[in-house]
């Protein structure tokens, strides 16, 4: 049986100090042992981490196409930001991709996707997350649930961890698979959701990151 998480971040993301290294050392000791590292616009921070862990590591990314953030998962390259939700879900499939919807419905997160994009991107969605721990409102999470379940989509429960103490609160039990994206849909729709939320001041964390990284850039 996995213990697996499907979002997360590292350094490679503007918005996160969290090492590929202490991402390890964290899963390691938290019993994480399939995930997906899904860095903001880029694949660098997850290939980066597969090279490393001695556990299954799916390569990903949280895309901010022209109408909000879509999430490729087991995809080849980095896949470049600010094309339309259509545009970015066709090239995740021409990886041999899955596309997940991530929070979609946070009211609180400026870089969710617009209602009009997820109406676009659905002919191509396989996945949407029904739990992040930093949504901070339960109807949030229970509104993806309802249109998971509308649209006969899969569910998956994630942490969108940025900090090492975010891992291991909420995650996935599920079934061991081949590694293949066909293999993960199969366990994935077998799988459980352990979910516990992260406190809402855990995005100041994150917003203070964003603004110390932007200024040592200068």
């Amino acid at each position: 049986m996995l213990k697996a998480d499907f979002h997360m971040h590292t350094s490679y993301s503007p918005d996160s100090e969290m090492s590929p290294e202490k991402l390890v050392e964290r899963c390691l000791k938290v019993g994480l042992n399939c995930i997906a590292v899904t860095d903001h616009n880029t694949t660098d921070g997850a290939f980066h981490v597969q090279r490393i862990a001695p556990f299954m590591v799916i390569i990903a990314e949280e895309v901010a196409t022209s109408e909000g953030e879509v999430t490729g998962l087991f995809l080849q390259e980095t896949i470049p930001m600010r094309l339309s939700p259509v545009e970015t879900a066709k090239r995740i499939k021409e990886q041999g991709g899955l596309v997940s919807l991530p929070h979609p419905f946070d009211r609180f997160r400026s870089e969710v996707i617009t209602r009009s994009g997820i109406e676009d991107v659905l002919p191509y969605a396989d996945i949407v997350e029904v739990f992040n721990s930093r949504n901070n409102m339960n109807a949030d999470n229970q509104k993806a649930y309802e249109f998971a379940q509308e649209h006969g989509l899969l569910t998956s429960g994630v942490s969108d961890a940025h900090t090492p103490i975010e891992l291991g609160r909420t995650y996935m039990t599920m079934p061991e698979f081949d590694g293949t994206p066909e293999g993960f849909k199969a366990a994935l729709a077998e799988g459980t959701i352990h979910a516990r939320k992260m406190t809402p001041l855990i995005h100041a964390v994150t917003t203070m990151t964003k603004i110390k990284k932007r200024i040592l850039r200068r």
